[in-house]
């Protein structure tokens, strides 16, 4: 399941455009190969990143993964409810178990990031 209208890196975060913010989270892809997920840890508000940087950790039975910003951001608002529920990643990762909401500091950074038939290619190859 890839829904259209995202965009994706290829270390398997999406972003949802929503004007000058954007909300991030972890592929469906990313988060069955991890596994059950047992615990995120994500930034404080107002703290800010370039994209590519590391802004938190997913740890699941299996392993732990980092995640990393698709594009240069501020941190506006993290999913408060992944503390108490961090299998909401498992079970709805495009909606539900989104992680941060961010402030697009270089929009055109967008633009080098994967459409949803690109990121699908990308993990068929993988």
């Amino acid at each position: 399941m890839i829904p259209r209208g995202l965009h994706y890196t290829k270390e398997h975060e999406w972003i949802r455009l929503e004007g000058e913010a954007g909300v991030v989270g972890i592929t469906d892809h990313a988060q069955s190969s991890l596994g059950d997920i047992t615990f995120v840890e994500l930034p404080a508000p107002g703290k800010c990143y370039a994209a590519g940087e590391t802004i938190g950790t997913v740890e699941s039975v299996k392993t732990v993964s980092e995640i990393y910003s698709p594009v240069s951001c501020e941190i506006l608002e993290v999913n408060s409810s992944l503390n108490d529920q961090p299998e909401l990643v498992n079970t709805d990762p495009y909606d539900k178990g989104w992680m941060i909401r961010v402030k697009i500091r270089k929009p055109d950074e967008v633009k080098k990031l994967l459409n949803a038939a690109d990121y699908e290619s990308f993990i068929a190859e993988s």
